[in-house]
Protein backbone atom coordinates (compact mmCIF):
# COMPACT_ATOMS: atom_id res chain seq x y z
CA UNK A 1 0.00 0.00 0.00
CA UNK A 2 1.23 3.21 -0.90
CA UNK A 3 2.17 5.81 1.57
CA UNK A 4 -0.32 8.46 1.62
CA UNK A 5 1.04 12.02 1.02
CA UNK A 6 -0.42 15.94 1.67
CA UNK A 7 0.88 18.91 0.75
CA UNK A 8 0.30 22.36 2.36
CA UNK A 9 0.88 26.05 3.22
CA UNK A 10 1.89 27.66 6.18
CA UNK A 11 0.71 30.80 6.12
CA UNK A 12 2.32 33.73 8.52
CA UNK A 13 2.51 37.19 9.20
CA UNK A 14 4.45 39.85 11.78
CA UNK A 15 1.72 41.83 13.82
CA UNK A 16 3.06 45.57 14.81
CA UNK A 17 4.48 44.28 17.93
CA UNK A 18 7.07 41.70 16.26
CA UNK A 19 5.66 38.43 17.13
CA UNK A 20 4.99 36.00 14.20
CA UNK A 21 1.31 34.32 13.78
CA UNK A 22 0.57 31.48 12.02
CA UNK A 23 -2.83 30.31 9.88
CA UNK A 24 -4.19 26.99 11.32
CA UNK A 25 -7.65 25.49 9.80
CA UNK A 26 -9.48 23.10 12.19
CA UNK A 27 -10.66 19.89 10.25
CA UNK A 28 -15.10 19.93 9.87
CA UNK A 29 -17.15 16.80 9.89
CA UNK A 30 -18.44 15.36 13.24
CA UNK A 31 -14.73 13.03 13.91
CA UNK A 32 -13.04 16.54 14.89
CA UNK A 33 -15.84 18.34 16.41
CA UNK A 34 -15.08 18.40 19.99
CA UNK A 35 -11.65 18.24 19.52
CA UNK A 36 -9.50 21.10 19.49
CA UNK A 37 -5.69 21.07 21.04
CA UNK A 38 -3.68 18.76 18.82
CA UNK A 39 -6.26 18.81 16.18
CA UNK A 40 -5.53 21.55 14.52
CA UNK A 41 -3.46 21.70 10.92
CA UNK A 42 -1.90 23.85 7.95
CA UNK A 43 -4.59 24.44 5.11
CA UNK A 44 -3.13 20.78 3.36
CA UNK A 45 -4.66 18.13 1.03
CA UNK A 46 -3.70 15.09 -1.14
CA UNK A 47 -1.53 15.51 -3.98
CA UNK A 48 -3.56 14.22 -7.27
CA UNK A 49 -1.61 11.91 -9.60
CA UNK A 50 1.46 13.22 -11.25
CA UNK A 51 0.86 17.05 -9.65
CA UNK A 52 4.01 18.43 -8.16
CA UNK A 53 3.29 19.49 -4.55
CA UNK A 54 4.02 22.97 -4.78
CA UNK A 55 0.95 22.98 -7.24
CA UNK A 56 -1.13 20.87 -4.76
CA UNK A 57 -0.34 22.65 -1.92
CA UNK A 58 -1.62 26.08 -3.85
CA UNK A 59 -4.54 24.55 -5.05
CA UNK A 60 -5.46 22.93 -1.61
CA UNK A 61 -4.93 26.80 0.31
CA UNK A 62 -8.02 27.46 -2.33
CA UNK A 63 -10.11 24.77 -1.45
CA UNK A 64 -9.45 24.96 2.14
CA UNK A 65 -10.17 28.87 2.75
CA UNK A 66 -12.01 30.12 -0.12
CA UNK A 67 -12.00 32.87 -2.27
CA UNK A 68 -10.33 35.06 0.25
CA UNK A 69 -6.90 33.25 0.36
CA UNK A 70 -4.16 34.74 -0.71
CA UNK A 71 -3.18 34.57 -4.35
CA UNK A 72 0.47 33.20 -4.32
CA UNK A 73 2.83 32.93 -6.88
CA UNK A 74 4.81 29.25 -6.83
CA UNK A 75 7.99 31.30 -6.83
CA UNK A 76 7.15 33.02 -3.52
CA UNK A 77 6.62 29.77 -1.73
CA UNK A 78 9.20 28.72 0.72
CA UNK A 79 10.04 25.24 1.10
CA UNK A 80 10.05 23.52 4.72
CA UNK A 81 10.19 20.22 3.95
CA UNK A 82 8.07 16.88 4.75
CA UNK A 83 7.03 15.10 8.21
CA UNK A 84 5.73 12.04 8.50
CA UNK A 85 2.25 12.19 10.90
CA UNK A 86 1.79 9.46 13.93
CA UNK A 87 -0.86 7.98 11.20
CA UNK A 88 2.27 7.59 8.69
CA UNK A 89 0.84 10.31 6.38
CA UNK A 90 3.63 12.11 5.04
CA UNK A 91 3.05 16.53 4.77
CA UNK A 92 4.81 18.25 2.43
CA UNK A 93 4.88 21.89 3.49
CA UNK A 94 5.60 25.22 2.33
CA UNK A 95 5.48 28.79 4.40
CA UNK A 96 4.53 32.57 2.47
CA UNK A 97 3.77 35.91 4.20
CA UNK A 98 0.16 36.29 3.81
CA UNK A 99 -3.09 37.84 4.91
CA UNK A 100 -6.41 35.71 5.45
CA UNK A 101 -9.64 37.19 7.25
CA UNK A 102 -11.10 34.13 9.18
CA UNK A 103 -14.26 35.32 8.87
CA UNK A 104 -13.91 35.15 5.10
CA UNK A 105 -13.72 30.95 5.22
CA UNK A 106 -15.46 29.48 2.48
CA UNK A 107 -14.29 25.92 2.44
CA UNK A 108 -14.87 23.04 0.02
CA UNK A 109 -17.02 20.15 1.31
CA UNK A 110 -17.21 16.58 1.46
CA UNK A 111 -19.81 13.68 2.37
CA UNK A 112 -19.99 11.14 4.36
CA UNK A 113 -22.45 8.50 5.53
CA UNK A 114 -23.63 10.37 9.28
CA UNK A 115 -24.74 8.86 11.89
CA UNK A 116 -22.48 5.14 11.01
CA UNK A 117 -24.73 2.82 9.38
CA UNK A 118 -27.85 5.33 8.97
CA UNK A 119 -27.51 5.11 5.80
CA UNK A 120 -28.43 9.00 5.05
CA UNK A 121 -25.35 10.93 3.60
CA UNK A 122 -24.14 14.82 4.94
CA UNK A 123 -22.11 17.46 3.80
CA UNK A 124 -19.27 18.72 5.67
CA UNK A 125 -17.27 21.31 5.22
CA UNK A 126 -13.81 20.33 5.14
CA UNK A 127 -12.35 23.26 7.24
CA UNK A 128 -14.76 24.59 9.86
CA UNK A 129 -12.82 26.98 11.11
CA UNK A 130 -9.36 29.18 10.61
CA UNK A 131 -7.28 31.36 13.07
CA UNK A 132 -4.31 32.92 13.70
CA UNK A 133 -2.25 31.89 16.45
CA UNK A 134 0.95 33.05 18.00
CA UNK A 135 3.53 30.08 18.43
CA UNK A 136 3.15 29.34 21.47
CA UNK A 137 -0.88 28.33 21.00
CA UNK A 138 -0.10 26.98 17.41
CA UNK A 139 2.18 24.75 19.22
CA UNK A 140 -0.90 23.45 21.23
CA UNK A 141 -3.44 23.55 18.79
CA UNK A 142 -1.04 21.76 15.78
CA UNK A 143 -1.36 18.08 14.98
CA UNK A 144 2.15 17.09 16.76
CA UNK A 145 4.35 16.59 13.93
CA UNK A 146 3.23 19.49 12.37
CA UNK A 147 4.66 21.77 14.81
CA UNK A 148 7.96 21.30 13.15
CA UNK A 149 6.80 23.30 10.80
CA UNK A 150 6.52 26.30 12.64
CA UNK A 151 10.03 25.94 13.89
CA UNK A 152 12.29 25.07 10.18
CA UNK A 153 10.10 28.53 8.97
CA UNK A 154 11.21 30.43 12.16
CA UNK A 155 15.02 29.02 11.50
CA UNK A 156 14.55 29.80 7.63
CA UNK A 157 13.62 33.52 8.78
CA UNK A 158 16.75 33.98 11.14
CA UNK A 159 14.66 33.86 13.92
CA UNK A 160 14.90 32.13 17.58
CA UNK A 161 13.23 28.88 18.02
CA UNK A 162 11.89 28.60 21.70
CA UNK A 163 12.48 24.76 22.79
Amino acid sequence: MATKRSSGILLYRDREDGETEFLLVHPGGPYWAKRDEGAWSIPKGGIEAAEDSREAALRELDEELGAGAPDLEPTELIELGSIRQRAGKVVDAWAAEGDFDPAALDSNTFEMEWPPRSGREVEFPEVDRADWFELETARRKLLPAQGEFLDRLLEHLGRAVPR
